[in-house]
């Protein structure tokens, strides 16, 4: 045991265990992110195969969005239970089965059922539930910045697999397609069952750069409960309601508008489905590069304040971005793609750093609980954006409604009291 404090300071090794539970937990969020990155471009061909409307969907897509989030907490609290690997191979075998099985549907209920339900659930129970726990078991050192290239892996799914997926669609239809996210779902899986322990103390270490003072043992039982207590204790205070106020607000512009939408809505202006999914994949270039930045600052800024910087820019963006749809790709688009991929969801950083100040060792599941949240307004932003399509033949309002909903984020973000030292819950 002497030489623990030295493999924690990251000497006595040459690569420290945190560092291989990171990769993995980042190769698990690359491999679900391969079905959550790609619905936007499988709208259009499930409309012209089965005549199901844009709404009916999108009413889909708002399943899995809610499950998503809603999931959050009480994975976080299973992983306490259970253990983290457990419950990500379980988790990464949903969301193959989910997307596998799309193939054989031919009712919009199935559609509800697969894509909404079973893939929700298996990439809920992962998702920044996953990213919080790896990041408070795993470092007291360099934790902005792992929770940011963490956070980027979905980013990395994006670029990784729009432009193929929608290649694919257009080549060989969309069922290929769905077949190819799932297999690089399974393909994770025995990944994370070599390389991601369930706590430092399984890899004969400490947390890298801490003590033993710095472990935090999981609780064994009553995950439920944890999670639901955790609700109830966090809910009390003023910093969690603006923290989930903002976070549902950056769901709906994220995932909910143009992760959702982006795709469709450059197709009504003549655009090519995969040239509009490049441009997607573009932004998740950026956002590998905007989110890891974002997770350097963390350690370094006020939190709130690179939360308000942040959803002041994304609403910026977005009421620029109707008039710069065409049938072209123009400078000014990829200038829109560029600027909101590094924007994309650099907000996770400094909102679990400042979760993890006000709600100290059980912040990963209160965390869940606030990205619920972000999923939830995801959820409704999606299915209200279909229901603006159908109904006016324009997503143009529902663009400029994602503007100003960033403003409203930006007064909550810079209202949070930050404590003046952490106040963990009891």
């Amino acid at each position: 045991m002497s030489a623990a404090p030295a493999v924690a300071a990251g000497r006595g090794r040459r690569v420290h265990p945190a560092w291989w539970a990171a990769g993995a937990t980042f190769l698990a969020l690359l491999g679900a992110a391969g079905f959550r990155s790609t619905p936007g471009v499988l709208v259009e061909p499930l409309h012209a195969e089965f005549g199901w409307g844009i709404g009916a969907i999108s009413f889909a897509l708002a399943v899995n969005l809610a499950l998503f989030g809603m999931t959050a907490p009480f994975a976080a609290a299973l992983m306490e239970r259970f253990g983290v690997r457990r419950v990500v191979a379980t988790a990464l075998v949903l969301v193959a089965v989910g997307a596998g099985c799309t193939v054989f549907m031919t009712a919009v209920w199935q559609l509800v059922l697969l894509w909404g339900v079973v893939v929700g659930l298996g990439t809920g129970s992962m998702a920044m539930a996953l990213v919080a726990t790896v990041v408070n078991r795993w470092f007291v050192a360099r934790r902005g910045l792992v929770s940011g290239v963490l956070t980027a892996a979905t980013a990395t799914g994006q670029l990784v697999f729009l432009p193929l997926v929608a290649g694919v669609v257009e080549s060989a239809g969309w069922r290929p397609a769905a077949l190819l996210t799932a297999a690089a779902a399974l393909a994770v899986v025995p990944v994370v069952l070599l390389f991601l322990k369930d706590t430092p103390a399984d890899a004969g270490a400490l947390p890298y750069g801490g003590t033993a003072d710095d472990v935090v043992a999981p609780q064994r039982t009553g995950a439920a409960r944890l999670a639901l207590r955790a609700l109830t204790d966090a809910s009390r205070t003023g910093t969690f309601w603006l923290l989930v106020g903002g976070f549902f607000i950056c769901g709906a512009t994220t995932a909910g508008l143009v992760q959702s939408h982006f795709v469709p809505a450059a197709h009504d202006h003549g655009m090519p489905a995969t040239t509009a999914a490049s441009l997607l994949a573009l932004v998740g270039i950026f956002d590998l590069a905007g989110t890891i930045c974002s997770g350097w600052l963390t350690d370094r800024i006020d939190p709130r304040m690179l939360l308000g910087a942040y959803y002041a820019l994304r609403g910026l963006s977005l009421f620029l971005l109707p008039p710069l749809f065409g049938t072209d790709l123009n400078a000014s688009m990829l200038a829109f793609v560029v600027f909101y991929g590094l924007d994309w969801v650099a907000t996770v950083p400094p909102t679990m750093a400042l979760a993890r100040e006000a709600f100290g060792a059980r912040s990963a599941v209160v965390f869940g609980w606030v990205f619920a949240s972000h999923q939830v307004g995801a959820a409704c932003a999606a299915l209200v954006a279909g229901l603006v399509r159908d109904a006016l033949g324009s997503y143009d309002v529902a663009w400029y409604g994602g503007a100003v909903l960033c403003v409203v984020a930006t007064g909550l973000s810079l209202a949070i009291r930050r404590p003046r030292l952490p106040a963990p819950l009891v």
